[in-house]
């Protein structure tokens, strides 16, 4: 099996697929922005070839590194890079290679389209926050008059958070339409936590891997505010949850890849909308959760999410998966990331602080996050009865 992962370097533990697919004696092709001699040792290990392009946003830098590798090495069988942002070149690629394991061109806008998403939700009977395709300032304020404030304005096809607004008045607004905004959407404003449905699908759309997170701060407001990121994984996973987001699976058609289907947990009753704790759809994105998220559940779980993806790729059997043993918590600031996990064990919880030492050897210190890490623990142990 030839498969061709793009962006096998970032994020930096993407090099962790490619090694699993290679375990599985899968012959594993990179492409990428990063000059070969820049690569980790572990990257370079885990390909059997590297193609270097100066710009991974020139498709046709893409389109000849993707040639080569088939002149050379013969029929593709998978292209995939698990990135949200690479989604629609991974696509066109597929679809002009006649590589038919994953998204097609006509196919990838309704999980990177923010308005044709709601389409979806409408399929899998999911409630979601109304919607407008920003055009002109009446057209704004009178969605405004009907939602109130505050609005969110966020790209169609934006990646996470990035470029996404809290509009709370008038001059917010005004300020806003003076910018840019031809490929933007505006939604009414939805207080609750944002809860998670993560896995994995194989070809035909089975689970063989899920699991979820709880986000106590809103990414959005993690990234305009420059603020701490902290977010847990579920022992179990809700009922409800677990209902909403494979009927979500189903509307995309999802098969053969990662999937982090993002929810609000409604914090109160909302006219229209529904009662406190009723799930509201935000977001469809069928790539790995970000971050060091895939690492968290391997040791939440006990698992290798990496090698259970690799195996659905190779069509092997998926594994059953007991109820996780441990939570997982990620912390992260800035170049400082600690993952946590806490176990219960003869009733008391054990804590494992992966990567610790290494942080203070590099900072020469504790740094803020580990000194209150116990703080956090109190916190959580009195919540989540460990």
């Amino acid at each position: 099996m030839n498969f061709i992962f793009i962006s096998p370097n970032f994020p930096e533990n993407y090099w962790k697929f490619c090694e699993s697919l290679r375990i599985n004696g899968v012959n594993v092709l990179g492409i990428g922005d990063q000059p070969y001699e820049a690569l980790s040792y572990e990257c370079k290990h885990s390909l059997q070839e590297y193609y270097y392009v100066n710009d991974m946003n020139d498709y046709e830098q893409l389109f000849k590194a993707v040639a080569f590798f088939s002149y050379k090495y013969g029929k593709i069988d998978w292209l995939e890079s698990n990135n949200e942002y690479w989604m629609r070149y991974d696509a066109k690629l597929r679809t002009d290679f006649h590589i038919t394991t994953g998204y097609q061109e006509d196919e990838v806008e309704m999980v990177r389209n923010k308005a044709l998403m709601k389409k979806g939700y409408l399929k899998a009977h999911i409630k979601s926050a109304r919607q407008i395709e920003v055009q002109s300032y009446p057209q704004v304020k009178d969605f405004v008059q009907k939602c109130g404030y505050p609005c969110i304005a966020k790209p169609k096809d934006g990646v996470g958070a990035f470029q996404t607004y809290r509009l709370n008045c008038d001059e917010d607004v005004e300020k806003f339409m003076k910018q840019p905004h031809e490929n933007y959407v505006m939604e009414e404003f939805i207080e609750g936590t944002i809860v998670t449905y993560d896995g994995i699908v194989d070809s035909l759309g089975t689970i063989i891997l899920e699991t979820s997170h709880v986000f106590p701060v809103g990414i959005m407001d993690i990234v305009n505010q420059k603020n701490h990121l902290a977010y847990y994984s579920e022992r179990e996973i809700p009922f409800d949850l677990k209902k909403a987001g494979k009927a979500v699976l189903k509307a995309f058609k999802a098969k053969g890849r990662w999937f982090h289907l993002e929810f609000f947990r409604l914090a109160h009753d909302k006219e229209g909308m529904g009662k406190k704790d009723d799930l509201i759809g935000l977001e469809v994105n069928m790539r790995v959760p970000g971050g060091y998220t895939a690492d968290m559940i391997d040791y939440a779980n006990e698992i290798d999410a990496y090698q259970i993806w690799a195996d659905m790729v190779c069509g092997y059997g998926a594994r059953s998966l007991k109820k996780a043993p441990y939570y997982g918590y990620m912390h992260h600031k800035n170049i400082i990331g600690t993952i946590v996990i806490a176990q219960k064990i003869f009733c008391k919880p054990m804590v494992h602080i992966y990567g610790c030492m290494n942080i203070c050897q590099k900072y020469g210190r504790m740094p803020w996050e580990m000194k209150h890490l116990s703080l956090v623990l109190k916190r959580w142990t009195k919540y989540m009865h460990l």
